[in-house]
């Protein structure tokens, strides 16, 4: 990348990238994620033509050095905008910086986005793997609306969502709404139709849909999802961990599972052959709900920008 110094001389600047697979169990697999260095040295027009450029659901462009506070300034681009959080972009920023920026520190990774700072930590899972788990900010549950019209945004029946729990938005920086479906056939057929949505989205409602059943692929994983949401069109992600963080207030509000404390594997990614596995944990904690959301990161590739 080139820019002009006061002497109008053209002088290069490097900007390292990095790419992982976020929520992914082997290489090529999960939600894929691109990581640019040197985000204070790049202009917003350009950072949004880089998201647009690698046209994955999320860029992040970050600081090599942290701000006063010990965070490192973090911002996450969609192809289409800017946002204020979003789940596999901060496991999978905070994976590059734990590597290839401060692999010397110790203690969590904290990231400074724009919903306040989110720390992320890395432990061993049962299986010998490295998982980061960021802390989810507050999640607000907001509006809900009936089935029918939900139902023929996303091209099912009413009597495919589940009746005993609402369709309900959710919002943490971000809002989508979380839809229960009976089974893992309507999950299938499931697909979001924008003109149909038109209506919801009169009433307030976010384009972004956040599907979840209790049928799986495996028997070891709890629940099976799908998210949709708009940008330049109807686009699917592999693995939401904004979705999850959703979702796990959701869980706790409704008291979906026994109990106060909840660990939960979720797949996701399946119809879109990027297999997916989100871990998490929710609990009450002197009234208030605590959700964390973790995963592996797999790194695919590294260089620099032109």
């Amino acid at each position: 990348m080139h820019s002009l110094d006061g002497h109008g001389t053209c002088e290069t600047m490097t900007h390292r990238f990095y790419i992982v697979d976020v929520f992914a169990e082997r290489s090529y697999s999960g939600n894929q994620l691109a990581v640019v260095v040197g985000a204070e040295a790049l202009s917003d027009e350009t950072m949004q033509q880089l998201a647009a450029e690698t046209n994955y659901s999320e860029t992040t462009f970050v600081t090599p050095e942290p701000e006063d506070d010990g965070g490192y300034r973090v911002r996450i681009f969609t192809p289409a905008r800017e946002i204020a959080f979003a789940g596999h972009p901060i496991l999978g920023t905070a994976w590059v910086l734990r590597h290839h920026i401060a692999s010397e520190a110790s203690g969590p990774v904290r990231l400074n986005l724009a919903v306040g700072q989110v720390p992320v930590s890395f432990e061993v899972s049962s299986e010998g793997g490295e998982v980061a788990w960021f802390l989810a900010p507050p999640v607000s549950l907001g509006m809900t609306c009936d089935r029918e019209p939900i139902a023929a945004a996303l091209g099912v029946s009413p009597e495919d969502i589940e009746a005993s729990f609402p369709v309900q938005q959710i919002s943490a920086g971000t809002s989508a709404m979380i839809v229960p479906l009976r089974s893992l056939d309507a999950l299938r057929r499931s697909k979001l139709d924008l003109d149909a949505f038109a209506t919801l989205g009169a009433e307030g409602f976010p384009p972004l849909v956040y599907l979840f059943c209790r049928q799986t692929h495996h028997p070891q994983n709890n629940l099976c999802a799908r998210f949709f949401f708009e940008a330049h069109g109807v686009r699917e992600d592999p693995a939401t961990g904004n979705g999850a963080a959703f979702l796990g207030a959701y869980l706790l509000e409704h008291r979906f599972f026994p109990g106060p404390l909840l660990s939960v594997r979720i797949e996701q990614g399946y119809e879109i052959r990027r297999p997916s596995l989100v871990m998490l944990r929710a609990r009450m904690v002197d009234g208030s709900r605590e959700v964390s959301v973790g995963g592996y990161v797999i790194p695919t590739v590294r260089g620099e920008l032109m």
